[in-house]
């Protein structure tokens, strides 16, 4: 990859003003939620994973004694090692000196390497460094390396995090009735455990189909044919050897690309991390109208105000925020996966751009992970206006009315005709309490035993097996 020609030139502009403040809120207001990404995705996390990759290959080739090389002693190994272990501050400056001669960022790698080999007096095979690799022999594998753990080691800590506060609340709420609402309508009652229990079960499913997912590298030369490797040892099976280094990495291998590996994988995490955030936002609209609705109480947080001028406000603020993280994180996760599919013939830059985009997708979904996090640990549930809303809706008995009058005419028990139109005239766009729903229900054709149940019922026990369902998520994955 070469460094764009303008990028020194542009930070003169920091000199004056506001110029040096952070561009990215992500790296400003909110860095203390996603500062752990940066570990990672940040150019710094980007290099220190290159050196990986240049040592590893290196200490690859000497352990197979290429060309008549002994396998580098344990200690040399550590040494080397430690330049992508202990990568800090001196090791960013000295990239960057480097980098301001080469103007190619991995070359500025390559010699930051043959720098390490001389400390440990290795000069001799220098030459075995980079060796018969392709810029995109090592951008690949440290992107894979770097996504990899930053989904695994911050992003889905985090998921889990918000997945498992779900589980809790809907196991707490497991029994508490609720009227539901279909098209914004009053509906037949569920529990408020059942409704958050499918969340769940959606997000333990795609959370499983996560922990699948592969990292895919390569490691095959200029235009992915291992040609200037057996021009120098035609005799070694290279296809083995560039599989073996990929795996040892603990990525796995992409046996057949072009120059570069081609991001099918990448296409495939940031789909899942979408869809996912996708899921999450249907779950913060959800909890937000059940605020709305005086379902859930807002736990006032001590000192924070929640309007400017209205001083009795409690605004759903960690839901809505979650939502519009959400929302910008797709945008660029749907943006890498539909860019980073095609490339022209063997090779283009496209990817350099966009790669380093990365971060800034998962940064804010992480963002409103956290966000979904705080916001759960915020909210009470008012059972009360949940009883009275069930209160005000026994119209929603008319379903298990006109099912239970079916199967009585079905029984030979009843000679109603129509039993959906009668309880449409009843219901429809109507408000009937429970007083009338009783007449009504005593005046019906149907045998004893039916009228019976159907006297029995109310909006509040109206809730089929809703409590028994939330049980199917009752254990963690």
């Amino acid at each position: 990859m070469l460094e764009h020609a303008n990028d020194a030139a542009s930070s003169s502009t920091t000199e004056a003003g506001l110029g040096a403040q952070p561009l990215s809120p992500l790296d400003g207001r909110y860095r203390g939620a996603v500062s752990g990404l940066s570990e990672h995705l940040s150019e710094a996390g980007l290099n220190r994973a290159r050196v990986h990759v240049e040592v590893e290959w290196l200490r690859h080739l000497t352990e197979r004694r290429m060309f008549g090389v002994a396998p580098m002693s344990a200690a040399q190994v550590a040494t080397l090692r430690a330049a992508a272990t202990d990568f800090g501050a001196a090791e960013i400056a000295e990239l960057a000196e480097l980098e301001a001669t080469t103007r190619h960022d991995v070359k500025a790698v390559e010699y930051f390497v043959r720098r390490r080999l001389e400390i440990v007096g290795l000069g001799s095979i220098s030459e075995l460094t980079h060796f018969a690799a392709t810029s995109e022999d090592i951008n690949n594998l440290a992107y894979a390396l770097t996504v990899k753990a930053a989904v695994m080691d911050v992003w889905r800590p985090r998921l889990v995090t918000v997945i498992e506060a779900l589980r809790s609340l809907a196991l707490e709420h497991r029994d508490a009735p609720m009227l539901a609402r279909t098209h914004g309508q009053p509906a037949t009652p569920t529990t408020m455990g059942k409704e958050l229990a499918v969340f769940v079960h959606r997000l333990d499913r795609l959370l499983t189909k996560l922990d699948q997912q592969e990292y895919l590298g390569k490691f095959n030369g200029a235009t992915g044919t291992y040609a200037a490797h057996l021009s120098a040892a035609p005799d070694v099976d290279w296809q083995e050897a560039s599989r073996e280094f990929v795996t040892s990495l603990g990525l796995d291998w992409n046996p057949l690309t072009t120059q570069i590996e081609s991001h099918d994988w990448q296409a495939e995490l940031y789909g899942t991390v979408v869809h996912i955030g996708r899921v999450l936002h249907n779950l913060c609209t959800d909890v937000w109208t059940y605020i709305s609705l005086g379902y859930f109480r807002q736990i006032p947080v001590p000192g924070a105000t929640g309007s400017s001028t209205m001083p009795h406000k409690v605004n759903p603020i960690r839901f809505e925020n979650a939502e519009a993280n959400l929302e910008i994180s797709a945008s660029i996760l749907d943006g890498l996966a539909a860019s980073l599919v095609v490339s022209r013939l063997q090779r283009d830059l496209t990817d350099s751009t966009t790669q380093r985009n990365i971060g800034v997708g998962l940064g804010h979904s992480l963002l409103a992970l956290d966000n979904i996090v705080r916001g759960l640990r915020e909210i009470a549930l008012a059972p009360e206006v949940l009883a009275a809303d069930l209160d005000r809706n026994w119209e929603v008995l008319a379903e298990a009315i006109q099912t239970v009058v079916r199967a009585e005419v079905a029984a030979g028990n009843s000679t109603i005709a129509n039993p959906y139109e009668l309880l449409k005239e009843l219901t429809r766009g109507r408000r009937v309490d429970g007083r009338a729903m009783a007449e009504f229900i005593d005046r019906l054709d149907i045998s004893a035993a039916a009228k019976t149940r159907l006297q029995q019922l109310t909006p509040n026990n109206y809730t089929g097996i809703a409590s028994e369902l939330v049980d199917l998520i009752a254990e963690s994955r």
